[in-house]
């Protein structure tokens, strides 16, 4: 099985959140169900895109209908996080493609301990089409500008 690399320790652009693991998170353990890290991934994303990058998101799906569905995702899960606990979540941008952008993510302990690490993919997308469609300049040059915060 290959692992999903950690994002390296070159100095790199990092868009970061801190998130309280809360009850709605977990599973009868009192552990994160699993599934739950994609939706607060997809929570970052959406942070990164609005805040990170200046471009609404939801104006970026409603009024542009431009949409950007993950296709691709991989994750190595490798330590619990609880209810109660605080952890960052962290986003860097791996690749930028034509059409294509591909994210590395990790969730990690208030003590920096690496808990979940995920490489994704996310496409441009016309929401009315369903079609791909090259990532919108304005995408790109934010992407770029974030990129050189380094």
């Amino acid at each position: 099985m290959q692992r999903v690399p950690l994002p390296s320790t070159a100095p790199a652009a990092r868009f970061e959140r801190a998130e309280r693991i809360r009850f709605s998170h977990c599973d009868p353990a009192g552990i994160v169900f699993y599934p739950q890290y994609y939706v607060l991934f997809n929570g970052l994303v959406e942070d990164w895109v609005s805040e990170g990058l200046g471009i609404p998101y939801a104006q970026l799906i409603g009024a542009r209908r431009i949409g950007l569905p993950t296709v691709r995702v991989e994750t190595d899960f490798r330590a619990i996080s609880r209810m109660g606990d605080e952890v960052v979540f962290g986003l860097q941008v791996e690749r930028l493609g034509g059409h294509s952008i591909t994210l590395l993510t990790d969730c990690r302990g208030a003590d920096g301990v690496l808990r979940v690490a995920s490489r994704s993919v996310i496409v441009s997308t016309s929401l009315d089409s369903h079609r791909t469609l090259p990532v919108p300049d304005e995408l790109r040059a934010a992407i770029d500008r974030f990129q050189s915060r380094r």
